[in-house]
């Protein structure tokens, strides 16, 4: 399989050479833009400055906007962050005329053909073949040159028994980070203290008073302080949690309204969760979404399509979103996550033959 590589733009061309610089305008207020400012998307990006020069900002992504700081470097914003006074790009084109160039076509594979992991050019399908070698192959790679790899999981991940095989992930250093909810947390910790998710044994079979497991684990934990204190205390020992706490894998839990206790270590300010979240979006180099519409969309926003490798250059950003169903896979990417590939599938065969598939690799390598 070809590998994308990323042909900038040619900036000798006339309409470029001619082009203004982009206009800015400053912020009246914090958190308030002015008329007509510029939407970023999460493509690649170049802005032309004053000296004639096109650069990219940093930490890009959809939905913010261009900002200049003091020493005239650009940033991509979200319109909260903004402060009054802050020089905040305006105008709406995005071919260059107004000073801003949005490259959308810049993904090449040589031949003409089109890999799976290319910008918009992945259909999604249950019939559709899983290529997990290619997946397997790209996870072992980023480990090798200290990539940074994010996970994002839902609760059906604990439920459908591939919760071994995340831990396996984590403790062989495939996951620099994991972003999920109250719910994932709290279900792993039950299964860890109570040995039961959501009331259930492992073959499905309900438990007496099983309704109350999940909030005796989140006691448990609340009691200690902390996830990290509960596994330090030995009340939790085995599990996701656990291994995120062992191998120091940071994780952010974003709380939503439909939360019981939460845990004490649950972002319950969304604004919080968005901060915490992005401080992990702006280092990824891969990402892996399983089983949850509302993180993989939020976390989809937050993620440029590419990013910028010392070595290589501008890089696409692969993102896997794998899920049970069609329309999440399909509701990701028509948010504006084009580089999503989905795999239609339910999490435990994906885990298991993920894994299989990368231990295959490693012993290649």
């Amino acid at each position: 399989m070809s590998t994308p590589r990323y042909v900038p733009p040619d900036f000798s061309l006339d309409a470029l050479m001619r082009a203004p610089a982009a206009r800015t305008a400053r912020a009246e207020r914090d958190g308030v833009l002015p008329d007509d400012f510029f939407a970023t998307t999460n493509l690649p990006t170049y802005i032309k400055g004053a000296d004639g020069r096109w650069t990219m900002p940093r930490e890009p992504r959809m939905d913010g906007v261009l900002v200049r700081d003091a020493s005239g470097t650009w940033w991509v914003r979200e319109g909260r962050r903004v402060k009054q006074g802050d020089e905040i790009v305006v105008g709406r084109a995005e071919d260059g005329s107004e000073g801003v160039l949005v490259h959308a076509n810049g993904f090449q594979v040589d031949g003409g053909a089109h890999g799976d992991f290319h910008f918009m050019s992945s259909q999604v399908s249950r019939e559709k073949p899983i290529d997990y070698k290619q997946i397997a192959r790209m996870l072992v790679e980023e480990k090798r040159r200290g990539g940074y790899v994010l996970w994002v999981t839902g609760p059906a991940l604990v439920h459908s028994r591939a919760r071994d095989n995340l831990v396996w992930f984590i403790r062989n250093g495939f996951v620099q980070a994991l972003l999920a909810g109250n719910a994932v947390a709290v279900h792993d910790i039950e299964a860890a203290v109570v040995g039961t998710t959501l009331g259930m044994t492992s073959e499905g079979a309900p438990t007496e008073n099983g309704h109350a497991a999940h909030m005796r684990a989140i006691n448990a934990v609340r009691r200690a302080g902390s996830i990290a204190n509960a596994v330090k205390g030995g009340i939790i020992g085995s599990g996701i949690m656990h291994a995120c706490v062992v191998e120091d894998v940071p994780f952010v839990l974003g709380g939503s309204l439909r939360d019981d206790g939460p845990l004490p270590d649950v972002y319950t300010d969304a604004i919080e969760a968005q901060n915490a979240t992005r401080a992990h979006t702006v280092k990824a180099t891969m990402a892996v979404m399983i089983a949850t519409a509302l993180h993989s969309i939020a976390v989809g926003n937050m993620l440029p399509a590419y990013y910028e490798d010392p070595q290589r250059g501008i890089v696409e950003l692969p993102t896997i979103c794998v899920d049970a169903s069609e329309f999440l896979v399909s509701k990701l990417k028509d948010r504006g996550t084009h580089q999503a590939v989905g795999v239609v599938t339910n999490a435990q065969d994906f885990m298991s033959i993920l894994r299989a598939a990368v231990e295959r690799e490693v012993q290649v390598a």
